[in-house]
C-alpha cells in the first residue's frame, strides 16, 4: 500500500491534502504540533478502516521530525509523497521581530522543511521513486508579513535545489504556491487546493511540473 505522509496536517490545507490521499488508498501519516490537530486530521479521513499514523511533532524540532517520520516508516515504509505543509503565519513588519523570533519563524517555515528533506528524500533515491512538496504562498513580497514572506522565498529556493539534486534519482519536488487565504467555499478552498498535490504525485516524470501556483488573480497555473 502507498504511503503518504502530511507534516503540518492542520485544519485547512494538510487534512484536505491527506484525505485526497486516504481516499486514493493511501497509508496516511498525520503530524502536528499538537494531540488535538492530530486527533482532528483523523477525524476528517473518508471512514475510521483507513491506515493511518499519528504523531505529535513541533516543525522546529529537528530531533522530533526525524522521530515521526522514523515511526511512520517503521509501520508503514518509506512513504510516497511527503508534504510539508507547516508555516509560522503572523503579521509582522520590519523592526517587528527581535532575533529570537526571526529564527523561530525560520525554523519552522524553511529549516523543518530542511530537515524533513534530509531524512526522507535520500530514502526515496534509494527506492527510485516519489513525491516532496512544500506548501508554498507570498509569491510577492510583502512589508506587512515580512518573516513569512521571507520563508517562503526560501523553500521556493530549496525546492529548486533539491529538484536539481534528487529528480535525476526519480525524486519529484515541487511546491504548491498558494496566493491567497484559505477558506472552504472560496476561490482558495482547500480540498480545491489539495488536488493539486495529488496531481503533481500522479504527474509522469517527462511532465513534472515544479511549482503549482493556486491564485485568484492568475488562475491555476503551473512552472
Amino acid at each position: 500500500m502507498p504511503g503518504a505522509v502530511v507534516i503540518g496536517v492542520g485544519p485547512g490545507i494538510g487534512t484536505a491534502v491527506a484525505r485526497v490521499f486516504a481516499r486514493d488508498g493511501f497509508s496516511v501519516g498525520l503530524i502536528a504540533r499538537s494531540r488535538a490537530t492530530v486527533d482532528a486530521a483523523r477525524r476528517a479521513l473518508p471512514g475510521p478502516g483507513v491506515p493511518a499514523y499519528l504523531a505529535e511533532a513541533d516543525a522546529s524540532n529537528p530531533d522530533q521530525v526525524r522521530a515521526a517520520l522514523a515511526g511512520f516508516e517503521d509501520e508503514f515504509g518509506v512513504p510516497d509523497v511527503v508534504v510539508y505543509n507547516a508555516a509560522l503565519i503572523q503579521r509582522d513588519a520590519l523592526g517587528d521581530l527581535d532575533l529570537q523570533r526571526h529564527l523561530e519563524a525560520w525554523s519552522v517555515n524553511v529549516v523543518g522543511a530542511i530537515t524533513s528533506a534530509a531524512h526522507v528524500l535520500p530514502r526515496m533515491a534509494a527506492r527510485g521513486h516519489g513525491t516532496f512538496v512544500i506548501t508554498g504562498g507570498m509569491p510577492e513580497a510583502s512589508p506587512d508579513y515580512l518573516s513569512l514572506s521571507l520563508g517562503k522565498a526560501g523553500v521556493r529556493a530549496l525546492v529548486e535545489a533539491l529538484d536539481a539534486q534528487y529528480a535525476p534519482s526519480g525524486v519529484h519536488v515541487a511546491s504548491v504556491t498558494v496566493d491567497g487565504p484559505v477558506a472552504p467555499g472560496t476561490e482558495f478552498d482547500p480540498n480545491d487546493i489539495a488536488e493539486h498535490y495529488r496531481r503533481l504525485h500522479a504527474q509522469p516524470r517527462t511532465s513534472w511540473d515544479r511549482e503549482v501556483v493556486h491564485s485568484e488573480v492568475y488562475g491555476k497555473r503551473s512552472a
